[in-house]
């Protein structure tokens, strides 16, 4: 009974909830979604532009988007975050002053996209050759065909995994408290260590790692809702997308066109 007591009142102790959660919900929560938001907004776009150009028949397009993606991907992530938040520092001071926060956002930026590249790269590699050859015969051009039928059914395919990452980076934005953020910049990790730090209780990381839950797995579940219906073919209003044209009606007369010429 003393060690369920010692246990409750090192990780469940709501006096110590009570003291950190207002520091938790006016600094942390804000500071780490914005991390995470703006990185995986940041990332997604390098992680496309990566995709495309590792698909690329140019080789000076493919090495270096290879490359890329092989370095961040090797590297663990607090690796990488030290050697930007530091590294790059002097231009940081000469750019924004003495302010970690666009650093951390770009290291984490960098990270995403190399994996991000890697689950458009698989998503768009998954669709038929012949959905781009239909588009071809419909008169697109090869630019177009890819931007409008290939790529939103690659990141259709993807969405699952697309969402794992971005929950791997709301937890991976704790790592930029190595950059020494001010106290006005905590995210939610940092604020918990801090106060287990001074008060010796676990309850405040405990209660940090609660929100982090709170983000990540209604997040998760809303996404395999969401994948569910797409897979289903059905709309966001619940219809179930039957006066829309199948995607094997439109192939068939592609197929027979290309057969008739």
């Amino acid at each position: 009974m003393d060690i369920l007591t010692t246990l409750r009142e090192t990780f469940f102790d709501l006096g110590a909830m009570r003291e950190a959660l207002p520091e938790l919900l006016r600094v942390g929560l804000p500071n780490t979604l914005i991390l995470a938001l703006t990185s995986a907004v940041i990332g997604t776009v390098l992680g496309m532009v990566l995709a495309v150009s590792g698909l690329s028949h140019r080789r000076w397009l493919r090495w270096p988007a290879r490359v890329f993606t092989d370095i961040f991907r090797g590297l663990p992530a607090a690796v990488t975050i030290l050697l930007i938040g530091v590294g790059l520092s002097p231009v940081g001071l000469q750019i924004w002053g003495p302010n970690p926060y666009p650093l951390g956002i770009l290291a984490l930026s960098l990270i995403a996209s190399a994996y991000i590249g890697e689950i458009f790269r698989s998503g768009i590699q998954s669709v038929d050759d012949g959905q781009l050859e239909a588009a071809r015969a419909l008169g697109f051009s090869r630019p177009s065909g890819m931007r409008l039928v290939v790529i939103p059914q690659g990141v259709r395919r993807v969405l699952p995994a697309l969402v794992n990452q971005f929950i791997a980076l709301i937890k991976e934005s704790s790592l930029v408290y190595f950059l020494g953020l001010l106290a006005s910049q905590r995210d939610l990790f940092r604020i918990g260590q801090d106060a287990a730090a001074n008060t010796g209780n676990q309850s405040a990381l405990v209660l940090a790692g609660l929100f982090y839950l709170l983000v990540t797995v209604p997040l998760t579940h809303a996404v395999n809702a969401i994948d569910r219906r797409l897979r289903e073919g059905r709309r966001a209003d619940g219809s179930d997308g039957s006066d829309g044209v199948d995607d094997d009606r439109v192939e068939a007369p592609v197929a027979q066109t290309q057969e008739a010429r």
